[in-house]
């Protein structure tokens, strides 16, 4: 079994190079690679700094798990 399944959210910090900020925003993983331990996910916020227009909601980005702060199954954010 994976480490992070698909549907999965991780917490990811995005450096900002020009202000040296770290920004924290959640990626909805679409595939695991446990073997090279990094995920190909969406980015589910809207990011607060510019990025140089790189990064949006919903860019796929590829992540580290050495990068994830944070992981949380979809039903943690639905309401009991």
């Amino acid at each position: 079994m994976a480490s992070y399944e698909k549907g999965d959210y991780v917490k990811v910090e995005f450096p900002d190079e020009t202000t040296g900020i770290a920004e924290w925003m959640w990626v909805r993983v679409e595939v695991c690679d446990d073997r090279r331990k990094m995920i190909v996910g969406r980015l589910d916020n809207q990011p607060l700094s510019n990025y140089e227009g790189k990064i949006g909601l919903d860019s796929q980005i590829v992540v580290s798990f050495s990068n994830v702060r944070e992981h949380r199954k979809p039903t943690e954010f639905t309401k009991q």
